[in-house]
């Protein structure tokens, strides 16, 4: 999962209250089975001591957020202040109530629905619709070409008139150029990522050629409706997520695969094992944290939870003092997200040790967690 979508996550004030549950509703008493849910959930959440205000935050967030179609899990993590994060998974999921220093992120990374910024371009020969949906905000604009006709005016070529066809095809070529560097400006300026086309064709082909490479190899073309008779939203809508899932499910492909390939070589640029993992962390050099079973595994912070180690002895030696004992499967989560490293989340195909690996940017000497 990206790690921009989930650092804002890490800047709340403690304590984290993260509850992670079953939302599906796909039966009659489906209102009646949540309300049953909540009410465990707040006895637990109570138990563990969070803030009756932010219980009460949470209840809210829980009522507020449309239900899903179908079954669905759900997500919401609030700090001390109020609610962060409230959203549907991809799934429904076991129950889990968490109250500690440190957001839970490990089922959002598992099941939460992991989209990044992308760019709708729903184009014709004349103009497109743009719209960038980027971490939860959407910007949307129109660009309309100036260059006119496009269409060759029927009969026109029996009325004695200077055939109008290169001038309608240079209207629409200028349209499409003007579509392609406004589509080339917002990669540029936000660092969207993929691009989706829906339109035509021929005007799918022509945007995509006007295009630089650095945007064209970001093009993957929609076939779906037109821009004159409208678009199926929900159509769009599931052949991106196709898309996005076809995208994640190849990262975890690719992540756990280089891992294999990695992870025994001398100098290699993968790691496994609480004390490596922690040592790659404070270097700033993870690029992908794989997240496995790690369990109940315990690891030690400093005062602001930014140094991590296996134990008290390996911290000292980065010269921190210990001050906390935290969950592994909360510290190390956050201290990735924290450096920018992507986390995915393994399946049977690895078993790292302790549960836990990472891809590094760059190799890593041998400090105080190394073995």
């Amino acid at each position: 999962m990206d790690a921009e979508r989930l650092r804002p996550l890490l800047e709340g004030e403690r304590p984290y209250a993260s509850i992670y549950f079953e939302d599906s509703h796909d039966t009659e008493d489906a209102a009646a089975q949540l309300e049953l849910r909540w009410r465990g959930l707040h006895h637990e959440l109570t138990e563990q001591g969070a803030d009756t205000a932010v219980i009460d935050e949470m209840r809210r967030a829980v009522a507020e957020l449309p239900a899903p179609v179908g079954q669905s899990g759900r997500a919401v993590i609030a700090d001390a202040t109020g609610v962060l994060l409230n959203e549907h998974l991809i799934r429904p999921t076991p129950t889990v109530v968490r109250v500690s220093p440190l957001p839970y992120l490990v089922p959002m990374v598992e099941h939460g629905y992991d989209s990044p910024a992308y760019l709708l371009v729903e184009a014709d020969h004349r103009g497109a619709e743009l719209t960038v949906y980027r971490h939860g905000r959407v910007h949307a604009e129109t660009v309309d070409g100036a260059g006119y006709p496009v269409h060759k005016a029927a009969g026109a070529e029996n009325a004695g008139y200077k055939d109008p066809q290169p001038r309608s095809e240079e209207a629409a070529r200028k349209n499409i150029r003007t579509i392609a560097v406004r589509v080339t400006e917002l990669i540029d300026d936000q660092t969207t990522g993929p691009v989706f086309v829906v339109g035509e064709v021929q005007a799918r082909h022509d945007l995509t050629a006007e295009l630089p490479d650095r945007v064209a190899d970001r093009v993957v073309a929609l076939t779906v409706g037109a821009r004159d008779s409208g678009y199926d939203p929900d159509e769009i809508r599931d052949r991106i997520d196709a898309e996005l899932l076809t995208r994640r499910l190849a990262h975890i492909d690719a992540a756990t695969r280089r891992f294999s390939a990695e992870v025994d070589r001398p100098s290699a640029v993968a790691v496994e094992g609480l004390g490596p993992v922690c040592s790659a962390l404070n270097h700033g050099a993870v690029e992908t944290l794989i997240v496995g079973e790690i369990g109940a595994a315990t690891v030690v912070t400093d005062a602001g939870f930014t140094v991590v180690a296996a134990g008290p002895d390996a911290l000292s030696e980065y010269g921190a003092e210990p001050a906390h004992t935290v969950r592994a499967d909360e510290a190390l989560p956050t201290g990735a997200v924290a450096v920018d490293a992507a986390v995915v989340r393994t399946d049977e195909r690895i078993s790292p040790a302790d549960g836990v690996a990472a891809l590094l940017r760059y190799p890593v000497a041998s400090g105080p967690d190394a073995p």
